[in-house]
């Protein structure tokens, strides 16, 4: 039987994917834009990103957005933009791996201060596939780094957090899981479990402790998550000694 949620979700990104190739349709690197040859490509490789719509092998659209050195870096973004964004949610794909680091090239790129129509694709895609990363069944999708792409590229942490509470699925109780395995360590020690390129790492960390010790025990609870996982929750939302006093703290001492 179809999961409505999925398949809801996997029509929304697949609309938003066709949203960036319209947004975007003509887009090309300024004529004059140049790159050092030793580490970027060739003039001939130069020479598609110069040329809407010609689709880069994946060496050469990574080599694309991650090497620094263009003038205009934005515009190269903007003419590689859908061709990543398609990659980027395929699990097999290179790109999948990068998506943390996509976003911060997408927040670096000021993409929200773009013309309306894309920067209103880009934030739709963001929306469509964060949706769909937290209900797809795929085993490889990994809900912690498609959260990074999605805070970078925003600069914001809250609105990713209420789209995950605001969904009640199994698959998005299952990434909280995922999450707070993932995160708990960094947490427990009040460091953000990611690099962040924006400055407010401690609010983010605020922001994210508070929304975890508040909404994920029940729907941890509700999915037999372990009790080592739920005491690690719990720790999180202690503070001072009550947190290293804990008998559960991992390095406890009566």
């Amino acid at each position: 039987m179809t999961d409505m949620h999925v398949h809801r979700a996997r029509l929304r990104l697949d609309a938003a994917l066709e949203g960036l190739a319209d947004a975007f349709r003509g887009a090309v690197a300024p004529p004059d834009e140049h790159n050092c040859e030793c580490h970027w490509g060739s003039a001939e490789e130069l020479a598609l990103l110069k040329v809407p719509g010609v689709m880069l092998d994946p060496d050469l659209l990574r080599r694309s957005w991650h090497i620094p050195g263009w003038g205009d870096p934005g515009a190269v973004l903007r003419r590689v933009l859908p061709q990543l964004a398609g990659a980027v949610v395929d699990s097999r794909s290179e790109s999948y791996r990068y998506r943390d680091e996509i976003g911060v090239v997408l927040a670096r790129a000021d993409w929200q201060v773009w013309p309306p129509e894309q920067a209103a694709a880009v934030r739709e895609f963001l929306h469509a596939f964060w949706a769909h990363t937290l209900v797809t069944p795929d085993p490889a999708a990994y809900a912690p780094r498609t959260l990074v792409l999605c805070v970078e590229a925003s600069g914001e942490l809250s609105p990713w957090l209420d789209d995950w509470e605001a969904l009640d699925h199994p698959a998005a109780d299952r990434r909280l899981a995922e999450a707070v395995d993932e995160w708990g360590d960094d947490l427990l020690a009040d460091e953000l479990p990611w690099w962040t390129w924006h400055d407010d790492k401690d609010g983010m960390v605020a922001v994210l402790t508070a929304w975890l010790t508040r909404h994920a025990p029940a729907r941890l609870r509700a999915i037999g998550a372990p009790d080592d996982l739920l005491h690690r929750l719990r720790l999180i939302g202690l503070t001072g000694p009550a947190r290293w006093t804990d008998p559960h703290w991992p390095n406890h001492t009566d």
